[in-house]
């Protein structure tokens, strides 16, 4: 029965942990850019941007309509004790057009601002897939790395359990006190509830990511927990930050940020209203061609024949200020335009120059942090062996293992650090890889 029992809870364990799904980082990237709502509504809004260009184009067409009537009407007319009546029918056809010449070069300017405005919401679509790139990625390494740290702390209570079983021993020979033994108990409990911690921060850190993935948060995934060798180095080599100073970064920024460059066809959509406000200053003039048949029977419509041809200009004199007003608002959308460029530049210098910076001290601290585990490790190492052979004191070895633990701890986070700086300066350089993951 026993044997019976344990096959149960070995199959139960493995069906438990083969229904777990797996999300490396690509995959959780291409979940992101299939299902962030702001970027699906944000690809919906760039079909009316579409219509809009077509919409503009129509304006240097003609206007063509067809039209139809039949007309039916009955009259009496009393002359006396008699009663005339008359009833006549009519039926007409006809196609007219109407074609706008010259409306004050509104309709290129009209043209200009909607593929503006489709080119803009076209960069701003993709910088919103770098964004989304870029958050999934902090997102994905603050698991991993939340994991890491779990693996380690755990490792940290195994080695405190056993040098509490070791302390207990030697106080149970009586070459070490009770007090050894209470210490190293304390050291257990805090580093139990680093445990303890450090898992709550890892299913917050779950949840974060695939909350923001659109999965079910309470759907078990598995997560590649290590970093593969030589991704580091290899870091360094796709960035290869070889610049003599941060103009050449700023300068780099701009030509590839796509939201710098939706930022000045913003711009020029400003000044393409600008101009169409300004058209109402300007005369108008409208050809309009007609044709049309007509006559009381049906048979005989083509009889009465109307060709009509018209050439209409439209000079205005007074708008009761409506032209000025439209005028100032478009003049007051070219200023901010130029401001909110002028902005967005000053961001681009400032994020590019804090990202730089925390990038060389981040790459100087990962080389520190690891140096510093090699010589946290070593002196946990002469310690506990001076402590075994009765020269040292259990402080000495809980002040080594804390210090081991620290380092530890921060080498693991400056690895991560280094990683998500690295893809952030490529975020504000404008060149974050999106396009592989669609």
């Amino acid at each position: 029965m026993l044997k019976v029992l344990i096959f149960l809870l070995i199959l139960v364990s493995t069906n438990f942990l083969s229904a777990q799904k797996e999300l490396t980082l690509n995959e959780a990237i291409k979940i992101a850019l299939n299902r962030n709502t702001t970027l699906l509504k944000s690809t919906n809004s760039l079909k009316s941007s579409e219509s809009t260009v077509k919409s503009s184009i129509g304006n240097f067409l003609p206007r063509i309509n067809a039209n139809a009537g039949w007309n039916y009407s009955k009259t009496e007319n009393e002359v006396g004790d008699v009663t005339i009546e008359s009833e006549n029918r009519s039926y007409s056809a006809g196609v007219g057009s109407s074609w706008t010449l010259f409306d004050g070069l509104s309709n290129f300017a009209t043209l200009s601002q909607s593929q503006n405005d489709l080119e803009a919401a076209r960069y701003n679509l993709n910088r919103l897939k770098q964004d989304i790139v870029f958050q999934t990625i902090s997102l994905y390494y603050d698991v991993i790395n939340t994991m890491q740290l779990l693996k380690f702390k755990e490792d940290d209570v195994k080695w405190n359990q056993k040098n509490l079983e070791t302390i207990s021993e030697r106080n149970r020979l009586g070459s070490v006190t009770l007090a050894d033994v209470y210490a190293q108990q304390v050291r257990v409990g805090n580093a139990e509830l680093e445990v303890i911690r450090t898992k709550n921060n890892l299913e917050t850190s779950k949840s974060e990511l695939l909350s923001f993935l659109g999965l079910d948060v309470l759907e078990s995934y598995e997560f590649t927990d290590t970093l593969f060798s030589g991704e580091i180095e290899k870091v360094k080599n796709d960035l290869n930050l070889d610049y003599n100073n941060l103009s050449e970064l700023v300068a780099k920024a701009l030509e590839n940020r796509l939201d710098y460059k939706g930022a000045e066809l913003n711009l020029e959509s400003a000044y393409d209203g600008l101009t169409i406000a300004r058209s109402g200053h300007l005369p108008s003039l409208t050809n309009s061609i007609s044709y049309g048949v007509g006559s009381e029977k049906v048979k005989n419509m083509f009889d009465n024949r109307t060709l009509s041809i018209g050439l209409s200009l439209n000079i205005p004199i007074f708008s009761g200020f409506s032209v000025e007003s439209r005028s100032q608002f478009a003049e007051v959308q070219v200023e901010n335009s130029k401001i909110e460029l002028i902005e967005l530049e000053r961001e681009i210098k400032k994020s590019i120059q804090k990202t730089f910076l925390d990038l060389q001290a981040a790459e100087k601290g990962l080389k520190v942090s690891e140096r510093n585990v090699l010589a946290a490790q070593e002196n946990l190492k002469i310690e506990s062996e001076k402590y075994s052979l009765g020269a040292g004191t259990l402080l000495n070895v809980l002040v080594a293992n804390s210090e081991f633990t620290n380092a530890q701890t921060n080498y693991i986070n400056a690895q991560f650090a280094y990683l998500t700086l690295s893809d952030q300066l490529k975020y504000h350089l404008g060149v974050l890889e999106y396009k592989s993951f669609e």
